[in-house]
């Protein structure tokens, strides 16, 4: 029998031909920071926004605003928190997803631009996020009781971790949290091999998360607000929907979250994806299999929405 040092043979195979250009041991966040923010800059000037609304919250964070065609007086909303494992990516980027969606669950979606480390390590990014959810409940056009907050990769745990502080400061009960391949537990760097794991790899995680902490992470004291897997009662918490692929690197961390708010009480629904690695539903997003997730997170979405009185 062959060996397979890439891992290809652990990836779906109508994931493998993108899969077969994204690194699966060096890091490409780590090593490339720079070259990926020149990027962001000029997307930031070449996809201004035109048909959406850009709204300073804080002195430090701005949202852009999604309003789909059609979207009825006190509607619903969504704040999404974008992806790039703290320490890149930008609401820009993911704009074209958002309004997808937007159109999709019929909702306000607002796409928060947040701080990224190393520049600005935590609780910088977090107070962001909570800045623009305190700005959304505020509104007086929208239903505060029908307000998801919801993310992917980093922006997804930056989600789980709002959630957290928006429980504990009484802020407002949220209708769902949606969470794509979250990144949660900072003691996943001690984890260094994933069968076909690629997209974000072990070196890109230990230096996510050590730019974000501002310290080694897996060390004693990390707050949970940080790295909400540290959170020991996960008890109260709204209902949620997650998702991991069996070839990313958080497919333990996410699979054990999940179970964790099951045992707590809190209604979760764990979309696991096979042959997935992370971030696929954005580097293969014309895949059947992408499209079936990000389908998977608008049905929860309007779920969610559902569960409350309009």
């Amino acid at each position: 029998m062959t060996e397979d040092p890439t891992g290809l043979a652990e990836i779906d195979p109508s994931l493998r031909t993108v899969a077969r250009f994204l690194p699966y041991r060096k890091g490409l966040f780590a090593r490339h920071l720079r070259v990926m923010r020149t990027g962001t800059a000029l997307a930031r000037r070449v996809l201004a926004c035109r048909d959406c609304e850009v709204v300073a919250v804080s002195s430090t964070a701005s949202v852009r605003i999604r309003r789909p065609p059609g979207l009825g007086k006190m509607p619903p909303v969504v704040l999404w928190i974008h992806g790039g494992g703290y320490v890149a990516g930008s609401a820009v980027l993911e704009d074209r997803a958002v309004r997808a969606m937007a159109a999709r669950v019929d909702a306000l979606v607002v796409s928060v631009e947040y701080r990224l480390a190393p520049e600005h390590p935590y609780p910088a990014a977090l107070d962001d996020c909570y800045a623009a959810l305190q700005w959304v409940v505020a509104r007086g056009d929208i239903d505060s009781q029908r307000i998801v907050v919801a993310g992917v990769s980093a922006g997804a745990g930056l989600a789980a971790a709002l959630t957290l502080r928006c429980v504990d400061s009484g802020l407002v009960d949220l209708a769902g949290q949606a969470l794509m391949c979250p990144m949660l537990d900072d003691r996943t760097v001690h984890r260094t091999t994933v069968a076909g794991a690629r997209g974000w790899t072990p070196e890109d995680n230990a230096f996510g998360w050590r730019s974000y902490l501002g310290s080694e992470p897996g060390i004693e004291g990390v707050s949970a607000y940080a790295a909400p897997a540290r959170r020991e009662n996960l008890s109260g918490l709204p209902p949620t929907w997650v998702s991991v692929g069996t070839a990313d690197l958080f497919h333990d961390e996410v699979v054990h979250y999940a179970n964790r708010l099951q045992s707590a009480g809190v209604s979760t629904r764990l979309e696991i994806i096979p042959g997935a690695f992370h971030g696929f539903e954005i580097a293969a997003f014309h895949t059947t299999l992408a499209r079936q997730l990000t389908a998977a997170r608008n049905a929860a979405i309007c779920g969610f929405f559902a569960m409350q009185p309009a």
